[in-house]
């Protein structure tokens, strides 16, 4: 890796997640910059040897790049309103909360005709990964500003994507965590089919956990560039096809046993109709027999 640029990185907000972020900056060779309402949040910072800040303002009078992980849209125009009082042009301002793609577009508006980068670049991966630097970031924002921030970011994930333009990023999260909770929704439903056959469910999130460490969970079928249907002859087709074959028998057998059971999973029954168009390769005998 090249020899990090000697320009200071600021960090507002320094909660669960902000925290750990920070934590591995505070080595940045130009150094660090920390602002948070909460004097205790703020302490162990500065005996590691950070600058403290009172202010957004503050922060955005010694930086180049910006950091910021508050808890919503409100907060964090407050935030952005603040830096740009005192933002030099040129000046990132890179905002990891989880806000709306229209907030991220209407900030880098203001902030651009003050000559100042914005970039949305929320995080996955939760507390554990920050603390050992491999959150996944999305970032939206023109290349340049993704060229500056990628170093610094580097020190806290491990990997950094460039979504796209200013709310990309946004988007991107959105469509993570789309899948994240839709998961545990369905999880939910193997609780109860599993509870209702009389198996202990702590067991069953062992296995769970146990065999999704190993297959990847679903991004592993999230290979594909496009959602548009699979031609016969192409590559993935055969993979595919295997997989919703499988899929619908897995998924008519666990509905089966639910009937019997009186166990009601609408997921499930979604899934065993939309499976095979979700994958691109239309449904298979045993949805076809299920309309």
């Amino acid at each position: 890796m090249s020899e990090s640029p000697e320009f200071s990185v600021g960090f507002i907000g320094l909660g669960n997640m902000g925290a750990p972020m920070a934590q591995r900056l505070v080595d940045w060779p130009g150094g660090l910059v920390v602002c948070d309402m909460r004097p205790d949040a703020v302490k162990p910072f500065a005996d590691a040897g950070a600058t403290t800040a009172n202010s957004p303002a503050d922060v955005a009078e010694r930086c180049a790049v910006i950091s910021v992980v508050v808890l919503d849209d409100d907060q964090v125009r407050e935030v952005v309103n603040g830096l740009l009082q005192t933002a030099e042009p040129g000046t990132v301002i890179a905002v990891h909360s989880t806000i709306s793609d229209t907030t991220a577009i209407e900030l880098a508006a203001e902030c651009a005709t003050r000559g100042v980068e914005f970039v949305d670049a929320p995080i996955s991966g939760g507390a554990p990964a920050a603390q050992r630097g491999s959150l996944a970031i999305m970032v939206g924002g023109t290349t340049t500003a993704f060229d500056t921030v990628r170093e610094p970011f580097a020190r806290f994930g491990s990997l950094v994507i460039h979504a796209g333009d200013v709310g990309a990023g946004t988007r991107m999260k959105l469509a993570r965590n789309l899948l994240h909770f839709v998961a545990f929704t369905a999880a939910a439903e193997a609780q109860r089919l599993a509870e209702a056959a009389g198996l202990d469910i702590t067991k069953l999130g062992k296995v769970v956990r146990h065999s999704d460490s190993h297959t990847g969970g679903p991004g592993a079928i999230m290979l594909r560039k496009t959602t548009s249907p699979v031609a016969a002859d192409d590559f993935w087709f055969p993979i595919l096809g295997h997989v919703r074959d499988l899929g619908e028998k897995d998924l008519a057998l666990a509905l089966d046993l639910a009937e019997r059971l009186n166990v009601n999973l609408p997921l499930a029954q979604h899934a065993l109709h939309d499976l095979g168009d979700g994958l691109g390769v239309g449904p298979g005998p045993i949805a076809k027999e299920q309309k």
